[in-house]
């Protein structure tokens, strides 16, 4: 316990701190996070600073915070780990419990979802995207009451919260029956681009190349227009943070930054395919995989 530190309890604090600091008087710098602060809060802000003695003056403090956040150090990359690997251990538990066809999305999502608490799990990183047949081709895609079919793509997109640092993960594969040939070709591709975006990451490269070295095995097979997302971004106390791995990024990947690569291809009317990992970028060594559930196309036991 910190004895010289005096513990204030309120309910809008950012309010509170502009009061405290205006009483205070003398010339202050604030600095807003401007594409964070809502109106609503400014004008509260302002008006509390308005009510002091002190001169203020406020500039932009762009995406600071974002950017110290980009890098990890090793504790927070140990968390991000657990939590991937509480994803993972998840997932395998319901792929080995079978018994899909018959049971809708938003059973399967529910029913990952508490084996992630079961394995530690402190939340649920996003709402669990579970996506059957035809639905499989939307990206993002919200679970429904569909039921599973046999031969249907199963597209899961999930991750666990552990001690408040987010995994993000996807993994595609069939129920009861081989695939069929296109879906073996759309999956072979996806899984060819997300190993390309992996072998992509390196301290120094541009986050661009990224983007680039995934995006080039889809187009060049004639699925440009069915694959509209960017290949990636950041991951850790929130499931997107800086650095974004898209067609527009800009900067570079640097040592102990966490990001995902899950480039997809979306066949409206049919199905799609998209593969994630998280990963830790390495100054040696390549990057760490923290999402190591297999990648091969899987036939579940319906």
């Amino acid at each position: 316990m910190a004895e010289d530190v005096e513990l204030l309890v309120e309910r809008s604090v950012a309010t509170a701190l502009a009061a405290r600091a205006a009483k205070a008087g003398g010339s202050l710098r604030l600095a807003v996070e401007e594409h964070a602060v809502t109106l609503e809060l400014w004008e509260s802000v302002r008006a509390a600073l308005d009510d002091g003695p002190a001169t203020v003056e406020h500039v932009h403090l762009g995406r600071a915070v974002e950017g110290l956040r980009a890098v990890k150090d090793e504790g927070e990359l140990a968390l991000l780990a657990e939590a991937c690997a509480i994803s993972c251990r998840a997932l395998e538990d319901l792929y080995a419990a079978g018994g899909f066809i018959g049971r809708t999305e938003k059973e399967i999502a529910r029913d990952l979802e508490w084996r992630m608490f079961g394995h530690g799990a402190d939340g649920i990183a996003f709402e669990t995207i579970v996506a059957t047949g035809p639905h499989s081709a939307i990206p993002h895609h919200t679970p429904t009451e569909r039921p599973v079919e046999r031969g249907d793509l199963l597209k899961i997109d999930f991750g666990a919260v552990y001690q408040g640092y987010h995994a993000d993960c996807t993994r595609t594969s069939v129920v009861g029956a081989q695939p069929q040939d296109w879906q073996r070709e759309i999956y072979q591709l996806v899984a060819d681009a997300q190993r390309a975006g992996r072998e992509a990451i390196a301290v120094g490269d541009e986050c661009v190349a990224v983007d680039n070295a995934s995006r080039a095995i889809i187009d060049d097979a004639g699925y440009k227009e069915n694959f509209g997302h960017g290949t990636g971004h950041g991951v850790g106390l929130e499931v997107h943070e800086a650095p974004t791995l898209g067609y527009s990024a800009t900067g570079t990947l640097a040592d102990r930054m966490a990001v995902t690569v899950e480039p997809g291809i979306y066949l409206p009317g049919r199905g799609g395919v998209r593969i994630e990992d998280t990963l830790a970028v390495r100054a040696s060594g390549g990057p760490e995989l923290l999402t190591p559930t297999t990648k091969d196309l899987l036939v579940l036991d319906a």
